[in-house]
């Protein structure tokens, strides 16, 4: 069977970079311009009048930056493929045009074995960020997933009320825990009415359970 042609639209507002662009994938197999356009609102008339497979969608323009575009143009042709193309490398303008729909994210510097290797990726249904943006995207989640191990459990505890948890939590009675914190029974009462309140149980048992499977009092 016949491989099918991929239909681009190519959008950036710096025309000889477009024709430069367009010319390259024009020589290459597979692949046709279907059109170009300067501006994003350009782009969006053009996704519905060419019907592309792939938008290769720059990000920076005058009216009409290219992720807003992106969000539009998905809205009415959610079928179509866009890859932004860029001269930025901050995380925002990537983790903006994954949120806006964009499948794929080259930076203009990349040769042309990645721009037609994402292109045919991204024509085939799959998204891709290009080796360099994988590794961007693996610290990214790295960083998030050590910072979440950094929050305690229950933030919304102060350090004292931790404190008076993780003692309940190991079986210590309101006598025990003031001795060992050197407080009145009066000022551990108000703080277990405090964690009570914040944790939103009833009772001593219920607060034992939800500090134990947040592996607090497990000794």
């Amino acid at each position: 069977m016949e491989k099918q042609i991929i239909r681009i639209l190519v959008v950036d507002d710096h025309q000889l970079f477009r024709e430069g662009l367009s010319a390259l994938l024009n020589a290459s197999p597979g692949i046709e311009v279907a059109g170009e356009a300067a501006t994003g609102e350009e782009a969006i008339a053009q996704v519905g009048a060419l019907t592309p497979d792939v938008v290769l969608m720059d990000i920076q323009m005058p009216d009409m930056n290219g992720i807003e575009a992106t969000r539009r143009m998905l809205s009415g042709h959610p079928q179509v493929g866009v890859i932004m193309l860029t001269m930025l490398e901050d995380d925002d303008s990537l983790f903006a045009a994954m949120s806006a729909g964009a499948r794929g994210y080259i930076l203009k510097g990349a040769d042309k074995a990645e721009v037609l290797q994402t292109v045919t990726a991204v024509a085939e249904g799959q998204a891709l960020f290009g080796p360099a943006i994988a590794s961007r995207l693996t610290t990214f989640f790295q960083r998030g997933s050590e910072l979440e191990k950094s929050v305690p459990p229950f933030p919304e505890l102060t350090d004292r009320e931790r404190e008076v948890l993780t003692l309940i939590a190991q079986g210590a009675n309101n006598s025990e825990i003031a001795a060992k914190l050197h407080i009145s029974g009066k000022t551990v009462s108000n703080h277990i009415s405090n964690i009570f309140n914040k944790l939103q149980v009833a009772d001593r048992a219920q607060a034992i359970i939800k500090a134990r499977d947040a592996n607090i009092g497990r000794e």
